[in-house]
């Protein structure tokens, strides 16, 4: 899908469903807030959660005491609900609208979260562009997580195709980058009762992991 479709379909997903219609919806995003603590991240750490749309991960980041967070996606309305929802809070959230293929950083990251973004990539050329990019623009030991759906999980979401992934094939794709600290599979229970099983893996950068 071109890029300027992929915008497209995105900002009418936003439009036509709310938060709680959509199969990606968390009431709480357990399992990317867990890596949060295993890696006791500090709360002035430079966060950015891409294709974070209006989930509510800033919500209890921010409940949690972080201070620099940004929130990607390419869809402008997903952004402005979330912002919304967050009333005087949002002013503390730095909010890009981009496509992860042309984001642009002018900042580097401690803490790079991606959850169900990266396996929308199935281009070779896009996935090496955006890994390229995330090594380049995540500080020295710094962090990066990302969660897709994994070879059990469905083959398509909203429609369009995705890109499964084992642990071990997500490690080899993102290994000549980053380091590997550990993976695990989770059971997304979407609003459907419909269970959808995820692939996380957490990396470091330019550091031993333990």
């Amino acid at each position: 899908m071109e890029n300027s479709n992929r915008k497209s379909h995105w900002e009418n997903i936003y439009q036509t469903k709310n938060l709680t219609d959509v199969s990606w919806y968390q009431s709480k995003p357990v399992t990317s807030l867990s890596f949060f603590d295993k890696f006791k991240v500090p709360k002035n750490a430079k966060i950015i959660d891409v294709g974070g749309g209006d989930s509510l991960l800033v919500d209890f980041l921010l409940d949690g005491g972080y201070t620099d967070i940004t929130v990607l996606d390419i869809s402008e309305l997903s952004l402005k609900k979330a912002q919304n929802r967050l009333g005087n809070r949002a002013m503390l959230v730095k909010w890009i609208v981009s496509d992860v293929t042309e984001f642009i950083p002018l900042e580097k990251y401690d803490f790079w979260h991606d959850r169900a973004a990266f396996h929308f990539l199935t281009n070779n050329g896009d996935i090496e562009n955006y890994l390229k990019k995330i090594s380049e623009n995540v500080a020295n030991s710094g962090l990066l997580v990302v969660g897709t759906f994994s070879e059990k999980g469905p083959t398509k979401c909203s429609g369009i195709d995705i890109k499964q992934y084992s642990k071990k094939s997500l490690v080899k794709t993102i290994g000549n980058y980053f380091k590997k600290v550990v993976c695990l599979t989770e059971n997304h229970v979407t609003p459907f009762d419909t269970i959808q099983n995820f692939v996380y893996c957490s990396f470091i950068k330019n550091a031993i992991a333990s």
